[in-house]
């Protein structure tokens, strides 16, 4: 007997994918020194240590952040999004399920369950090799035109990008302007953020790595938060994002339609960024 056409077991429909890609530090995770706790003590919030180094206590977030972040990655596809080193990423126990998904070194290791992809670091190489000036010649442009006045160190991350710690109170007016002029024209960017003044190559993008998490997962959304001038071609790249109203996008002034600025400063941006990556997960629900 056959089956009406009314009566036939409708197809089913997908159910919709929230991809979450977010920098952490400044973003989700506070040092001490960037944590920001203008209130009274008696008031300040509870905080959880999320990082240790040297054996001492290093990044935080506030005890109900790690409660909104544990029900994030139980409910969308989480991927933390860093400039971090491997290395460095490993210090960090965020709270709720380990990620399946992560992103170092601005995009140039995608990591899928803790191994860096060897496909994704052969695409990396190849537009690095393709597209940018190498890195022994931007690295010899900094040690040059660095003063041991205000240089404390200099350090290459993954043999993909480098990076000076500076005395910023030190720098000379204008220099690090004068440095991303310089890189710009070899394919490089360059990020002052703190401490540190990063020199990353163009191609190396914190997107192209949250687009191949995405299509490897089937996302229909992709949501996205970050501070900093490495963090732009993420935030462009979602369909929706956020940023701290601190950092070096809020002191440059930075905007796009999509995304949204926090009320908050400090630890509580953080908190609130996944307030409102969990509201924009449950609307695509």
């Amino acid at each position: 007997m056959t089956t009406p056409a009314s009566a036939a077991t409708p197809a089913t429909a997908t159910a919709p994918v929230t991809l979450v890609a977010s920098d952490l530090d400044r973003t989700l995770i506070y040092s001490t020194a960037a944590l920001h706790l203008p209130m009274p003590d008696a008031e300040a919030p509870r905080l959880l240590c999320v990082e240790v180094y040297d054996h001492k206590p290093l990044s935080y977030m506030t005890e109900t952040a790690a409660t909104l972040l544990d029900e994030l990655a139980r409910t969308t596809v989480f991927v933390p999004t860093t400039t971090r080193t491997r290395e460095q990423y490993g210090r960090i126990h965020l709270p709720g399920p380990a990620p399946r998904f992560a992103i170092c070194a601005n995009g140039g290791h995608l990591l899928v369950d803790g191994e860096s992809d060897p496909d994704w670091q052969t695409r990396v190489s190849r537009r690095l090799a393709d597209e940018c000036a190498s890195l022994a010649e931007v690295r010899a442009h900094l040690l040059a035109a660095a003063d041991p006045a205000w240089l404390l160190k200099e350090r290459v991350a993954e043999d993909l990008f480098a990076y000076l710690v500076v005395e910023r109170a030190l720098l000379p007016e204008g220099w690090v302007k004068e440095l991303g002029e310089w890189a710009e024209t070899r394919g490089w960017t360059v990020s002052l953020q703190g401490r540190k003044i990063y020199a990353v190559p163009g191609p190396l993008t914190k997107s192209a790595a949250m687009n191949e998490v995405a299509r490897r997962t089937g996302a229909t959304l992709t949501l996205a938060a970050g501070d900093s001038l490495l963090d732009a071609d993420l935030l462009l790249a979602a369909d929706r994002a956020w940023r701290p109203a601190h950092g070096e996008l809020a002191d440059t002034g930075w905007s796009a339609p999509h995304v949204d600025v926090t009320a908050e400063h400090g630890v509580a941006a953080g908190e609130e960024i996944l307030r409102h990556f969990l509201g924009a997960s449950l609307v695509q629900q």
